[in-house]
């Protein structure tokens, strides 16, 4: 070093480098960004009192430490330990998921592993006694589609293999319906809660489009109703005695409710009853229909507030993503508003649909998209057939895998008017290599879609292209690293230009694939607004120069100008 020049420890350079140096396959995460891996997710304990907490401030005490993430955090009751939960793999995408079940002292210590699970788990809850704790767990063997989640018991302090409580009942524990009313990875998690005396053990279950709470009870493995009716349940909690739970049905938004024990609901918040006094809010009809194969599905329909038997009013298809997930009895603008603005709305739950059973669920694995859009066709016809539809006047729309079955719908049939694909997928192959999550696993594909191109181009959209004549709109996230762009709307969108289809591209800045639940209040009520809008130029004959684009040519459609801002 030149003479007089500082210590080499004391040169620092200007800036901290903002570079990434990417070394694993899932390195980011939709609506998280990069995933930092230098500062994993430890166990923590605070020593609170309020009398010490005015005095000084309060120290928290790592009780972990090392390169893996720890989460599902449980008190023992005699807050001797703390139990948690941990993959203890780097790169868990190389092998199926297995997650430990470890202990650590309060005071401090090196954690123990008590058991190994072969699969997914999560919400543990230690008995009052503290000898038994409880968890919900999905097998990672056989590799399915989609894998029911069960009721688990381990004995501690010296366990054995966990227990399956519920093998033998075949609906989703745990398992929720989806909506728009709340972002899907707030409000925290909902445990199963045990009795007093540990006899038993309370957990939502996802049946038919419905969620609601039921017991189990542990000597004799009976298991009653302890909510019911058409509603769900989205969250839940006891403490001394007492059973809260946020309740939504189709025309409340979700609001806390005391359950009593022979399950009776007091409700004792009243959040939105101001908003809603002055709107005319309907419950949808339940409908049944067989589909091609004579398999019963089942669908939801709201209808207009105003709504004459006697008149046929324009459909909007509207097809939920996961595709393992369900549409249900719970507060849904987007069905609202569409209906609200002359429409009747059909959201089915086809096969691949969660709440109906695990071999409802998985009979599409390897075969989606496909006989899903055959249920959702054969709905369209049930309502047809009532005599509620005007067959001319139809729409598709759909986010998620719900955009990729829009995409599909409007490659295989030209009898929807106008489309509307949100955060969707046009090629598999491409998503494949771009998503935020690995398919490393055999759960959707067989292979990767360079060992087999044939199985992802025959499931992709973009392969019927040539196919789509039908005016389309795309809604898309511009930080959505789930559906990227790129291998969705971008895609389509560029091909039906150059085919000359009427089509618009509509980006949302920094919005991730949750737009539709989580997304900016204002960005929220544009997309909905983009959405019937495209649906009024094309089934209604409404003007809208905003998409620079004409009414079609349709005798019975009188043009009318719309307002984006209505």
């Amino acid at each position: 070093a030149p003479a007089g020049a500082p210590p080499a420890e004391d040169c620092k350079p200007l800036r901290e480098t903002d570079v990434r140096v990417v070394t694993r396959a899932v390195y980011r995460a939709d609506g998280r960004g990069y995933l930092d891996f230098s500062r994993p997710r430890h166990v923590w304990s605070v020593a609170f009192s309020a009398e010490a907490a005015e005095a000084k401030p309060v120290t928290p005490r790592q009780l972990t430490r090392g390169e893996f993430d720890e989460s599902d955090i449980a008190w023992a009751p005699d807050s001797a330990r703390i139990y948690f939960s941990s993959e203890r793999v780097l790169e868990p995408y190389y092998q199926l998921p297995s997650r430990g079940i470890y202990a650590v002292p309060a005071a401090g210590g090196d954690p123990q592993e008590i058991t190994r699970f072969p699969g997914r788990l999560s919400a543990l809850s230690v008995s009052p006694q503290g000898d038994r704790l409880a968890f919900l767990g999905a097998l990672s063997a056989p590799v399915q589609s989609h894998t029911r989640t069960n009721l688990w018991l381990l004995d501690l302090p010296s366990p054995g293999a966990a227990r399956n409580l519920t093998a033998k009942y075949d609906w989703d524990i745990g398992g929720g319906i989806i909506g728009d009313m709340g972002a899907p990875r707030a409000g925290g998690e909902s445990r199963p809660i045990w009795s007093a005396d540990g006899t038993s053990l309370t957990v939502m279950v996802g049946k038919e489009g419905r969620a609601n709470l039921e017991r189990i009870d542990l000597p004799t493995g009976k298991i009653t109703a302890v909510t019911r009716g058409d509603q769900a349940v989205t969250h839940y909690a006891a403490a001394g005695g007492v059973l809260v739970a946020g309740i939504a049905n189709a025309t409340q938004f979700n609001e806390l409710y005391l359950v009593q024990p022979d399950g009776a609901q007091q409700r004792i918040t009243g959040i939105n009853d101001t908003q809603f006094a002055g709107l005319t809010l309907t419950a949808p009809q339940d409908v049944w229909y067989r589909s091609f194969d004579g398999r019963r599905i089942h669908a939801l329909v709201q209808l207009p507030p105003d709504f004459d038997a006697k008149k046929k009013y324009p459909l909007i298809l509207n097809i939920h993503g996961g595709p393992h997930a369900a549409y249900g009895y719970t507060f849904f603008h987007e069905m609202q508003w569409m209906a609200a603005r002359g429409y009747v709305v059909l959201y089915p739950n086809p096969r691949g649909s969660t709440t109906y059973g695990e071999e409802f669920a998985n009979v599409i694995q390897y075969r989606y998209p496909g006989d899903d859009f055959r249920d959702l066709m054969a709905g369209v016809d049930e309502l047809i057939k009532r005599g509620w539809v005007d067959d001319k006047r139809m729409g598709v729309t759909g986010g998620s895998g719900g955009g990729l079955l829009t995409n599909w719908a409007i490659g295989h049939t030209d009898r929807f008017a106008a489309a509307v694909a949100q955060r969707d997928i046009s090629d598999w192959s491409a998503w494949w290599y771009s998503a935020d999550f690995t398919l490393f696993q055999a759960n959707w594909f067989r292979k990767p879609p360079f060992e087999d191109p044939k199985e992802y181009r025959e499931r992709s959209p973009m392969n019927f292209i040539n196919n789509i004549k039908t005016p389309t709109m795309f809604i898309l996230g511009d930080v959505d690293s789930r559906t990227p762009a790129e291998s969705g709307g971008d895609q389509i969108f560029r091909a039906l230009k150059y085919k000359k289809v009427p089509t618009v591209m509509v980006r949302f800045p920094g919005e991730s694939h949750d737009l539709s639940r989580a997304g900016k209040p204002w960005h929220r009520v544009e997309r909905l607004q983009h959405i019937v809008n495209w649906f009024d130029i094309y089934l209604q004959g409404k003007k809208a120069n905003d998409y620079a684009v004409a009414p079609p040519e349709v005798p019975h459609l009188r043009a009318v100008p719309v307002n984006l801002g209505e």
